[in-house]
């Protein structure tokens, strides 16, 4: 066992991250917020083990874990975002344009303004995102407009161990999202430059292409087709990362050679390729920045730095090394990364390439086009593989013909749509739009391919919702085939996957699920009835997520619609062979009922859309947002945290 221990030491480096990010995870994760000074005492004391030489390293590990879980804590708090007091703000303000965000169907603008108007505890800039349907291209970044809207607070968790999109706009810094009715432009001012030329591009193309693949504005692919490219599993090439750092750096490279080839004072000197990667770094640093900085373009930048650094000093260009690197970088400068589905999927991919590559091996046929076609196979499969647990927990399902998709549909990208996006981002500002028209007839020859694909049987499966407990040994099994050395016991790497990964599953199978949900403000509630979700609204604009969030716990197809339950005067009850439960959504019948319910002895559970206290009624009546189990056991999903209240 000793001699076992001695030969991880390798890679213990590589261990480091993932147990600051488990952490982290824990942090973000249970249901109270940590006592401040405690947090500054762990602190302290697990930067002084670390750096103390003679600390066990067993006792290091848990430190780096303890790390973890402080500084995301003190990370939170530190970044004090401000939020609202109440869940709608109506009424007219001053602010200055932030940023424009174009989707398919619509245009989202985001405003900066003093957090005072919105919340008087608050000193600052708030944040708030506006969605809006009418033409905006008139607006710029940077100008000052007094605008009509009416702000929602970002909505808290539906469920537990659900998408918390509270948490998710906290640390975007975004205070609060709504819609804009009317603007006036006050003055105009530019100032944030690279915003500016992204809105002047996407004013200039005008193309969804342009959008994704360069510009990196979310959803402006056509809603309709979002579905086919996921389906084929190329849904990855609409979200900027390693795909597309990949083909602009080698492009960059290559061009910038070819034009140091011919300039023979300075290849006399230095050799071209010196050159021409460091002038390739600054042309992917612009396109990092021209498309957003979203985490995984973040991530594939680093990456992608790393790689040009190791190709100029002469060292190992890829390794697993390099990504832990990219990885901690990425978790200082936020650790909340680690929550984000783009983080975790696009570090699961690059780690099973990179392990593939370089701990694997693979013997590769010696006849050129076999050995394209099983590389690129080999690569689908293992990214597949390497993916599928993350995918399944964010998503609640898994494209099966991925590798087909990946084979056929990723080489046009490459070779045809996202070099001519390229050349005709360039060619529009002078008003030459051919590249962009013939990248758009390849895009609907490459749907119609994708359509045939996501149209044979099963191409997507459904699954059901994958507790925390479970992915996280999930993933520990992941770790153990990477970086675990076999000694003796040949294959322990791959036993020990397939056991936390078995562990993971059992876990995920005997997870119950829930057979009544309710909202917060118990607005909004849901009853299981012969496993179908029935709601009391066809509607709530307040609970947009509610629905699908729902629906996939339940393992149904979101798109598919739902019956409203049928009410007795707006008085529901909900039978079941453990417990019975009322539910309220009007104050009349609230007040002609209360009190015969409350004496019901067969009426175990009340729930009101109208906040109600009674002493002798006390242990039926329901408060918060919860869920509630065949056995009748309740989870209430109202944790007291600070992307929830506040301070």
């Amino acid at each position: 066992m000793k001699d076992f221990l001695n030969n991880q030491f390798v890679n213990a480096f590589c261990w480091i991250p993932f147990l600051m990010a488990f952490g982290a995870g824990l942090y973000f994760n249970i249901s109270f917020e940590p006592n401040l000074t405690f947090i500054i005492i762990g602190f302290i004391i697990s930067i002084a083990l670390l750096v103390f030489n003679k600390t066990p390293k067993i006792i290091k590990a848990c430190m780096l874990f303890l790390f973890g879980f402080c500084y995301a804590s003190i990370f939170t708090y530190l970044l004090n975002t401000p939020q609202l007091r109440s869940r709608f703000f109506r009424g007219e303000i001053i602010a200055s344009v932030k940023n424009i965000d174009y989707t398919a169907d619509k245009t989202r603008v985001y405003l900066s303004t003093d957090a005072t108007k919105l919340n008087d505890e608050y000193d600052g800039t708030a944040i708030i995102r506006l969605s809006t349907k009418q033409d905006v291209s008139n607006l710029d970044i940077g100008d000052t407009i007094k605008a009509n809207i009416g702000i929602f607070k970002p909505s808290a968790l539906y469920a537990l161990e659900t998408f918390d999109y509270a948490r998710w706009a906290y640390f975007n810094r975004l205070t609060g999202t709504g819609y804009l009715d009317s603007y006036d432009i006050i003055s105009h001012q530019n100032i944030n430059w690279i915003n500016s030329l992204r809105n002047k591009l996407h004013n200039l193309s005008d193309s969804f292409l342009v959008d994704s693949l360069v510009l990196g504005y979310k959803k402006s692919v056509p809603e309709n087709d979002n579905p086919i490219w996921t389906a084929t599993g190329v849904g990855h090439v609409w979200s900027i990362s390693g795909f597309h750092m990949t083909l602009v750096g080698g492009w960059l490279t290559i061009l910038f050679y070819c034009i140091f080839r011919c300039m023979p004072v300075i290849t006399k000197r230095i050799p071209a390729k010196f050159p021409a990667t460091i002038l390739a770094w600054f042309g992917l640093l612009f396109y990092l920045f021209l498309s957003g900085t979203d985490v995984a373009t973040i991530r594939a930048f680093l990456m992608t730095t790393l790689l040009f650094l190791a190709f100029l000093f002469g060292r190992k260009v890829i390794s697993v090394r390099n990504i832990c690197i990219a990885f901690c970088i990425l978790f200082f400068i936020n650790p909340h990364f680690v929550m984000q589905a783009g983080f975790q999927l696009s570090f699961s991919a690059i780690f099973g390439l990179v392990w593939l590559w370089t701990e694997v091996k693979p013997r590769l046929p010696k006849n050129k086009i076999l050995k394209i076609i099983y590389t690129a196979t080999l690569t689908s499969l293992v990214a597949t593989l390497f993916t599928a647990p993350f995918v399944i927990a964010h998503f609640y399902s898994m494209p099966i013909y991925s590798l087909i998709g990946n084979l056929i549909l990723l080489p046009i990208f490459s070779f045809a749509i996202m070099p001519l996006v390229i050349v005709g981002t360039f060619t529009a500002c002078f008003h030459i739009y051919g590249p962009l028209d013939l990248a758009e007839i390849f895009y609907d020859k490459t749907l119609h391919f994708a359509q045939i694909i996501s149209d044979l049987p099963f191409s997507t499966l459904n699954f059901p919702h994958v507790p925390n407990i479970a992915l996280t040994f999930i993933i520990i099994g992941f770790l153990c085939l990477v970086f675990i050395k076999p000694l003796k016991i040949k294959l322990i790497n791959l036993y020990l996957f397939l056991f936390f990964c078995f562990i993971g599953i059992i876990l995920t199978s005997i997870q119950p699920k829930p057979i009544f949900y309710a909202t917060p403000d118990h607005e909004l509630v849901a009853f299981l009835n012969e496993d179908k979700l029935e709601f009391n609204k066809s509607r709530a604009s307040n609970h947009y997520f509610a629905f699908d969030t729902w629906k996939r716990l339940n393992n149904e197809p979101t798109e598919t619609p739902n019956k409203r339950r049928k009410h007795n005067k707006s008085l529901y009850v909900y039978k079941t062979k453990n417990f019975n439960l009322a539910y309220m959504q009007k104050f009349t019948t609230l007040e002609k009922n209360i009190s015969k319910l409350c004496k019901d002895e067969d009426i175990d559970y009340i729930v009101s859309y109208f906040k109600i206290y009674s002493k002798s009624c006390e242990h039926k009546i329901l408060n918060g947002g919860l869920v509630i189990y065949d056995s009748g056991k309740i989870k209430y999903n109202n944790p007291n945290r600070l992307w929830h209240i506040g301070r």
